[in-house]
């Protein structure tokens, strides 16, 4: 992928970020310290377009290649100070839309895709569980059937949009005697008797995006909110994996951006002795190092990004990318801080949060150590 983006798309990045800066001012640190989900912000993005960049148009969105919504998400994570509301529409983008559009039926997709696109629908993916954790597949919700029905039981945790999710992709198993190939995966409405969304979970960071657990008790789906075929669930949740680490850290690049230009800005006006501490080689080598993990990964993401729109991207691939962006914007993070010393640390100022949401990014969507076990796995180690 060439990176010299064209006058078009150039113009939609600078249009994304005046559109953060103007429509996307609420109190990021206000709605962070309440663990508030910005419901406000995400119908603005919603109106602005954001969550049908990737839809086809033929059902309603944009129809933007990959490499284009990376981009353009690149621009939202640098006019957008809400990490978390930029992971949390990257969950819409690459998870919940990939799973409807990949292995969804024509009914399914009628019923869900609109309203995701116009904001008015936020789906969850529940595949987690307290006994699961990095080995997805060790779930122990079960998914009965009973007529023409299925009858479902288990406790999800760690689901992003728990507490807001008008549905979810719920994960469980069909065959439990068919280890992860009698795992299906199904669309359940969030009134549906016998499901129980818990209050958001008390985070460290990513507040504005809600974690929570749902609780699965004796659920009732009929046999339509199945997605895909039965038996397909383990190959459905890896598809969206491969999607979702390739992908959803885009906005990282943007956040680096940001943190980058205020540190090399205070960095020229704060003085110590009279000169500029951006002449002690202790701050200007944390701001070279912040501009070389931002090139780096922007080489790397948009790499993933040109194979994954021509269907070559890989689980190295994936892995390398998420390991990578996490990494870096957490190091940079701890860099703005160690910059702006004392002022850095203050939470007024908005830098801390930045490494508060980026450690969450080694964690979800598989944690770094595993990515890194999917790597040498693949070198034959």
């Amino acid at each position: 992928m060439d990176l010299d983006w064209n006058k078009d798309e150039r113009a939609l990045y600078d249009s994304v970020v005046a559109f953060c800066k103007e429509s996307l001012q609420h109190d990021v640190g206000v709605f962070d310290a309440n663990s508030e989900f910005p419901r406000d912000a995400w119908k603005r993005c919603a109106g602005y377009g954001v969550l049908g960049w990737r839809v086809p148009q033929e059902l309603g969105g944009k129809g933007y290649p990959a490499g284009l919504v990376a981009y353009l998400m690149e621009a939202f994570g640098y006019g957008c100070e809400d990490n978390g509301l930029a992971f949390a529409l990257g969950t819409q983008m690459w998870g919940i839309q990939t799973a409807l559009l990949n292995f969804g039926n024509d009914e399914q997709i009628a019923r869900y895709l609109p309203g995701l696109i116009n904001g008015d629908l936020i789906g969850a993916h529940a595949m987690n569980e307290d006994g699961s954790g990095s080995d997805a597949f060790a779930i122990a919700a079960t998914a009965d059937a009973d007529g023409e029905d299925f009858l479902i039981n288990g406790e999800k945790s760690l689901v992003t949009f728990a507490p807001n999710a008008d549905f979810a992709i719920v994960f469980a198993k069909t065959a439990p005697d068919a280890g992860q190939w009698g795992i299906s995966a199904f669309l359940v409405d969030a009134d549906t008797p016998g499901y129980t969304a818990s209050a958001p979970d008390a985070m460290m960071g990513l507040r504005t995006a809600p974690y929570g657990r749902v609780l699965l008790e004796g659920c009732r789906v009929p046999a339509r909110s199945l997605l895909g075929k039965p038996g397909s669930g383990a190959s459905i949740f890896s598809f969206i994996q491969t999607w979702e680490r390739s992908l959803v850290l885009a906005p990282h690049l943007g956040a680096m951006q940001r943190l980058l230009e205020r540190s090399v800005s205070f960095a020229r006006k704060r003085k110590r002795a009279g000169v500029p501490i951006g002449k002690h080689q202790a701050v200007s080598h944390r701001i070279a190092d912040m501009k070389l993990r931002l090139e780096t990964a922007r080489l790397l993401l948009y790499k993933t990004a040109r194979k994954q729109q021509e269907g070559k991207v890989d689980l190295m691939d994936a892995a390398l990318t998420k390991i990578y962006l996490s990494e870096c914007l957490t190091r940079s993070a701890q860099d703005a801080i160690a910059v702006h010393g004392g002022d850095g640390y203050l939470t007024a100022a908005g830098i801390e949060r930045n490494l508060r949401d980026a450690i969450g990014a080694t964690i979800y969507s598989g944690t770094t150590d595993v990515q890194r076990n999917i790597v040498a796995s693949l070198l034959g180690l």
